[in-house]
């Protein structure tokens, strides 16, 4: 069986979580799921990143412990990854003791291995984004990644020998154009760090205690971004008593993360590893952000409370799938895509009630009119039928080839090309003519038949992407822990299946009704 290991970024806890916030994990969730679905052994990896000087200081500001406060949010958190269906196999903490160990072993290694070395940092730093800079890299002096003031930083730090690797990922991007995509993302960190000259890095504070502490020198504390970016292996126990899912699984098939940290994953990390002889990940994904009003979408720069608002209120209102829909389908991934109410209720009425939710009406609504509501394969098949099948299973080989080629909304879009499919099946049939002839029963019954083949070929790849509707579907049809078949379609056991009168499973929206509400909650 084949491995697949996929991981998003650990997120900095927050108690004000954003679809911005959900975009690369519900990403990351459809595409575990889908390649479970075609029969691989999947590790899917999120959690929290928890140390900082950030943590800290908001922790003080609510006189709390860093842990007490850390504990509610990432409760809270879990709770919203349930929400929305997320399947991760592992939520690891960097405050979880098996890291701490594993982060502080990594550190003593390099050390030893003489790619660590104390010296003095002096220069920019800034507190949200628990970033070092250069005063060539600030913008209009502010951190280039969020914008916001940057802070003198001189104190006593241990340096990673960053700068000794430069050549050697300058070799990797060009060998490897694959590595780091999409290809914009590469030309980003070639231009923007490589050109300039890659310096070693500050990778302990001396001044910040909520941490890791350095093994050898407790005066020192792990900087954040050693101890997040070990949370890679950490998770699969490396350096630790039982190593097996390290040696399963390691390197990783895909890091996603978002385009703000692109440059911690693509040269940090990978010199990190390159430094410890551990092989690389296969590929790291930068995407783009959600956009609002043409800024990132998020809690720290928010605009109004429309901005912010909590994703819980769209699933509550509108199903899970509905916000899976929109940052998986609405948003070309890899590309900045921007957030509307009205886009999003807009995308739930095109997609969701008018192709997802109408073709099962459509279609159960016919059975129980034509055939009282059971199935009944009838071998009724005419020229036709074998185009609309061909025509299936050819959306089906490109939604599979589109997600093995890490393009998770083009392939959704190929997969609910299918429902189109089955609507232009039955228009170009026209069961309710056929029904006013009296030998035409069992003709409709095949039509019937395949349409629903069709469906369900949809449904089962949909799953991955609408994992809360096309279960109901799914279960109807007594159809449960499938794995697509990549070679054929049309192979569901649903003879004699016996269908009733269900609800929609999307309700079309009022949109001007459900604008006038979410402004009334938003500004509440």
């Amino acid at each position: 069986m084949s491995k697949f290991y996929i991981t998003t970024p650990i997120y900095y806890p927050s108690n004000k979580l954003t679809l911005g916030n959900c975009y690369t994990t519900v990403l990351c969730d459809a595409i575990a799921r889908f390649h479970r679905a075609l029969g691989e052994e999947v590790f899917f990896l999120t959690g929290t990143d928890e140390h900082g000087q950030k943590i800290a200081k908001i922790a003080s500001e609510k006189g709390l412990k860093e842990i007490d406060y850390l504990n509610e949010i990432v409760a809270d958190t879990k709770n919203l990854w349930k929400e929305l269906n997320i399947s991760y196999d592992k939520f690891i903490r960097t405050t979880d003791y098996s890291h701490e160990q594993t982060a502080s072993k990594i550190f003593d290694e390099l050390y030893k291995k003489g790619e660590i070395y104390k010296s003095t940092y002096v220069g920019k730093y800034c507190v949200p984004c628990e970033s070092f800079w250069s005063n060539e890299q600030l913008k209009d002096g502010k951190c280039p990644d969020c914008g916001r003031e940057v802070v003198e930083a001189n104190e006593e730090s241990y340096f990673f020998k960053l700068s000794k690797y430069e050549q050697a990922l300058r070799k990797l991007y060009k060998d490897n154009p694959n590595f780091l995509v999409p290809s914009s993302r590469a030309n980003e960190m070639i231009n923007n760090f490589f050109d300039q000259g890659l310096k070693d890095l500050c990778v302990s504070r001396k001044t910040v205690k909520w941490g890791i502490p350095v093994s050898f020198d407790k005066e020192q504390t792990i900087y954040v971004w050693i101890d997040a970016l070990s949370n890679y292996i950490s998770a699969l126990g490396y350096l630790s008593n039982d190593d097996s899912l390290f040696k399963k699984f390691w390197p990783a098939d895909v890091h996603v993360v978002g385009k703000e940290i692109v440059r911690f994953h693509s040269i940090i990390w990978p010199a990190i590893l390159m430094a410890l002889d551990l092989p690389l990940p296969k590929q790291i994904f930068g995407h783009g952000w959600l956009t609002f009003n043409n800024g990132k979408l998020s809690k720290s720069k928010a605009v109004d409370k429309k901005e912010v608002i909590d994703p819980r209120i769209l699933i509550a209102r509108y199903t899970s799938d509905s916000v899976r829909n929109f940052l998986i389908g609405e948003i070309s991934f890899g590309q900045d895509g921007p957030y509307s109410q009205e886009g999003f209720l807009n995308s739930f009425n095109g997609i969701l009630a008018n192709k997802v939710g109408n073709i099962f009406s459509r279609l159960t609504g016919m059975v129980l009119k034509y055939n009282n509501g059971t199935i009944e394969y009838a071998n009724k098949n005419e020229p036709i039928d074998e185009q609309f099948k061909n025509s299936v299973q050819e959306l089906k080989n490109d939604c599979i080839s589109k997600m093995l080629e890490l393009k998770p909304t083009l392939s959704y879009k190929s997969a609910l090309k299918i429902i189109d499919e089955c609507n232009t099946y039955i228009d170009n049939n026209k069961p309710w003519e056929l029904a006013k002839e009296d030998d035409k029963t069992d003709r409709i019954k095949t039509i019937l038949y395949n349409a629903l083949q069709g469906m369900l070929e949809a449904y089962t790849l949909l799953n991955a992407f609408l994992p809360e509707s096309t279960k109901k579907v799914l279960d109807i049809f007594n159809i449960k822990n499938f794995v697509i078949d990549r070679n054929s379609c049309f192979n569901f056991d649903i003879d004699k299946v016996q269908l009733e009168k269900y609800p929609p499973l999307f309700a079309r929206l009022d949109i001007q009704k459900e604008l006038a509400e979410l402004d009334e909650i938003a500004n509440s």
